[in-house]
């Protein structure tokens, strides 16, 4: 068995991230993670240090637009999901 068969994950666990409890997971730890953007953010501004501050809004900006296309995948799950009508 190669080092590749061996990594890839069980087929049980191969769907888990585009179902919707993995997206809602994604969705939850994105805000864990706007928590430190925001400390960060806070930081930078104490110190008056430009360079942190434009790190951390690029991070932000990161973080939205992944939570964006989360929120949307997780949308178009609902749209196909027969029981939903």
């Amino acid at each position: 068995m190669s080092k590749i068969e061996k990594a890839k994950a069980p087929s049980s666990i191969k769907g888990w991230k585009h179902s919707k409890p993995g997206l809602w997971l994604s969705i939850g730890t994105s805000a864990f993670g706007a928590v430190s953007i925001a400390k960060d953010v806070r930081k930078a501004r104490e110190e008056s240090d430009t360079l942190k501050l434009v790190n951390a809004l690029v991070g932000a900006a990161a973080l939205i637009t992944g939570t964006a296309l989360l929120v949307r995948e997780l949308r178009q799950l609902a749209s196909d999901d027969v029981l939903l009508g």
